[in-house]
């Protein structure tokens, strides 16, 4: 089963600084078809504008997973974690018992980014924060772990059974990913076009995934992917 979600009727809103749009219900935009995937409870496309962003807010028992599309955002929080996130590289926050923090776009252009809300499987964790790169060339025509529950997997830790996953293709070029019984997927590229088991998908659309054993990925224009794997 594939349920395509178009960018077009995605929820949203446009505070001047901040452009948002919405996979799935958030703040006052409510759809309760759309409440969340599995675990995963919150995949906002933010544009901020240079110069602004998100002051200090709380945040507890959730984990936050910001993949920067463009431009870069800046982070800093209570528990004495700052650094700055740029085009193509991961950050994540594990919000456990209490955490504030703000993101702020430092740069003189526009940052785009995907903010990803996992429910955590640990609640009452210690706060933390985390970084990486991941260059682009090592996610040509595979999927890469960005961040995972799993201490295995070479990516950032989140407290979460669930899998944040990167991969770029070349138009014509395919890959296949195994979907383990009883979990779920959520793909979206961030540019380009693909088809997904034969479903085409634009650019920031969002294809909710389940009962499929493999996700086979054909790019019909050079693509840059996202995919969560959860419960």
């Amino acid at each position: 089963m594939i349920d395509v979600r178009r960018f077009d009727t995605l929820g949203g809103a446009n505070h001047g600084w901040l452009h948002a749009r919405h996979h799935f219900s958030f703040a006052n935009y409510y759809d309760p078809s759309r409440m969340g995937w599995g675990r995963l409870r919150v995949w906002n496309d933010d544009e901020i504008a240079a110069r602004s962003g998100f002051p200090p807010h709380p945040h507890a028992d959730m984990e936050i997973i910001t993949y920067v599309r463009t431009g870069a955002i800046t982070h800093e929080d209570s528990i004495g974690n700052k650094g700055r996130t740029g085009a193509g590289d991961v950050q994540v926050m594990s919000a456990g018992t209490g955490v504030r923090h703000s993101e702020f776009n430092l740069e003189d252009e526009m940052t785009t980014l995907f903010q990803i809300w996992i429910e955590t499987d640990r609640p009452g964790s210690r706060p933390g924060w985390g970084q990486r790169a991941f260059p682009k060339a090592d996610r040509s025509g595979r999927f890469s772990v960005l961040a995972s529950g799993d201490p295995a997997d070479d990516a950032l830790s989140i407290n979460a059974d669930a899998k944040v996953l990167g991969a770029t293709l070349k138009a014509g070029e395919s890959l296949t990913y195994d979907l383990a019984a009883g979990r779920r997927a959520y793909l979206v590229p961030a540019v380009g076009a693909v088809e997904v088991n034969g479903v085409a998908l634009n650019a920031r659309d969002g294809a909710a995934i389940a009962e499929e054993a493999a996700i086979t990925v054909t790019a019909t224009a050079d693509a840059e992917l996202v995919m969560v794997d959860s419960r």
